[in-house]
């Protein structure tokens, strides 16, 4: 069994000045925040001043909302098909309030306005195409279009002058690729099935107006870890669920200067990719504690969940049994026969589209359970083979990988490549090889990589997989491409701008202190490499 990059037995704990420095300040950040370090979200901070505009800073979120338009009349990060979403979102929420909130802390003619250059903007955004694998938009998007049409059907709302064409009997069309009557039939299977399953929590928002008393409970006050959800799940609840849910959201928009992220608590996640990436150059000694008592914390026999209100899930379960291995107390990855497919893993129970870096990830954490308790590999064996011949079936044939979870491929290069690397035959040899070259060719000018801009984010990846390969690590085509990514690492490192957001929920986020911790152990390891 070869060794696992970042580990040796039992584990690979050092001091490296700067490194452990930065290290041991994330971790203790990381440690001290219950909810996560993700910047607010348009959609879910939408949705909430939507459904509960009794909610206290209800104002303060509708300014924020005007404030993020662009000058183009839409909202969103990225490229034009990921803006669709949350324009929708936020045109809907403005509307919401012209109809049914007349003292609105923010003025009726400057809402109307927004509305109208939102609508604008929609109109083109519509024929685009090309629309991301994000959370539930198949259902969330005619959802949001149908509410659209709904309001503009209004007396009150045909009666403002500011909304131009639209106070005229102008429409959206529905989005190119999407169908009307999707939420429909899914709150019919809904009400079939007695409830809405637990697959269907985190995006509960997109069918609450069907299915608004068929939701048990939420334990902790949050629906599926969604403001979004929870906010149309407790409209329709009674007083005392009201308090609860009224209460968690309440908390969540303090820690969050009255706005929502996209998911709340992201604890988990956020801890163990954390724990994951700094180990890849070494687990300083001063995070090695920390890491462990995570590690205790949050593996589950049962199954890790990402967050209290979502399922379990192979991604979060493999990390925690890799971290675990990491940090020196490795634990069994009996919980990832759960997850077991014909010759992967899914992701989570009921899934329709195989992840590739879950896939990764579950490699990753067999590889690394193996190298503590090299005696019961025999089991796994077959196992290990078919996820890894199965990475390799998804590689691309010019060198990357793509994944749902994340909107660049270098990310999902980055996890296959590392997975990969520990397992020798000639075709992962092969696999990694050409993702190297793939790197190197779509280096950026001033050293990044990236895939709609450079990043940092996305230049660590690529460092990383221009380590892990074996081909020509220390030639001189690497040597500078290394060099030059320095310079972007270095940057980011002393600068204190947020990192853009690239990661897939209902729309794009940034988990800040996962990329932080991306970006110091690549910084790192370019530093202690050795041609």
């Amino acid at each position: 069994m070869n060794s696992v990059p970042g580990l040796t037995a039992p584990a690979r704990f050092r001091s490296v000045g700067a490194y452990e420095e930065q290290a041991s300040d994330l971790v203790r950040s990381v440690r001290n925040d219950g909810w996560g370090d993700v910047c607010p979200s348009i959609y879910e901070t939408a949705r909430v001043t939507s459904w509960a505009p009794w909610l206290e800073g209800h104002g303060h979120r509708l300014a924020w909302l005007l404030e993020q338009q662009s000058s183009a009349g839409s909202w969103g990060e990225g490229p034009t098909p990921y803006r669709l979403l949350p324009t929708l979102s936020a045109v809907e929420a403005l509307l919401s309030t012209l109809r049914n909130d007349e003292a609105a802390e923010v003025s009726h003619q400057r809402l109307a306005a927004a509305v109208a250059d939102g609508l604008a903007a929609l109109r083109g955004l519509s024929a685009v195409g090309g629309w991301p694998d994000t959370a539930a938009i198949e259902i969330l998007v005619p959802e949001l279009a149908v509410r659209i049409e709904e309001h503009l059907d209004q007396p009150e709302i045909a009666a403002l002058s500011r909304i131009g064409p639209w106070s005229r009997g102008q429409r959206l069309f529905l989005p190119r690729g999407f169908q009307a009557a999707l939420p429909d039939r899914v709150a019919e299977r809904c009400r079939a099935a007695g409830g809405v399953p637990p697959k269907l929590h985190h995006t509960f928002e997109g069918i609450a107006h069907r299915q608004p008393q068929m939701v048990p409970a939420v334990p902790g006050g949050l629906l599926g870890s969604s403001p979004a959800a929870t906010a149309a799940w407790l409209a329709n609840e009674t007083d005392a669920n009201r308090r609860r849910a009224g209460t968690a959201l309440t908390t969540l928009a303090r820690r969050y200067d009255g706005l929502f992220p996209e998911a709340a608590p992201i604890s988990v996640f956020e801890r163990l990719w954390v724990a994951a990436a700094l180990a890849r150059p070494g687990l300083p000694e001063s995070c090695q504690g920390t890491a462990r008592d995570w590690a205790a914390e949050i593996y589950s026999p049962s199954g890790v969940r990402g967050a209290p209100g979502l399922l379990p899930d192979a991604d979060d379960t493999a990390m925690a049994v890799l971290v675990s291995a990491l940090a020196g107390s490795p634990r069994d990855p009996a919980p990832l026969s759960a997850f077991e497919a014909d010759d992967h893993y899914d992701c989570y129970i009921g899934e329709d589209t195989g992840s590739s870096t879950a896939n990764a990830h579950a490699l990753q954490a067999l590889t690394a359970w193996l190298s503590h308790r090299p005696t019961t590999g025999a089991p796994l064996d077959t196992r290990m083979d078919l996820t890894r011949d199965w990475l390799l079936t998804q590689q691309q044939h010019d060198g990357p990988w793509q994944d749902k979870w994340h909107a660049s491929p270098f990310y999902a290069t980055e996890r296959c490549v590392t997975a990969l690397r520990p397992h020798t035959s000639p075709a992962t040899r092969k696999a990694i090889r050409l993702a190297a070259d793939w790197v190197l060719s779509t280096q950026r000018d001033d050293g990044s990589w990236g895939v709609w801009n450079g990043t940092a984010e996305e230049t660590a990846y690529a460092v990383n997989i221009l380590l892990a390969s074996t081909h020509h690590p220390d030639g001189p085509e690497t040597a500078q491409a290394l060099k030059r990514a320095g310079h972007i690492l270095r940057d980011s490192v002393r600068s204190s701008a947020p990192h853009p957001a690239l990661w897939h929920d209902k729309t794009l986020y940034a988990p800040q202190a996962m990329v932080r911790a991306e970006v110091i152990a690549a910084l790192e390891l370019l530093r202690t490499h050795q041609p």
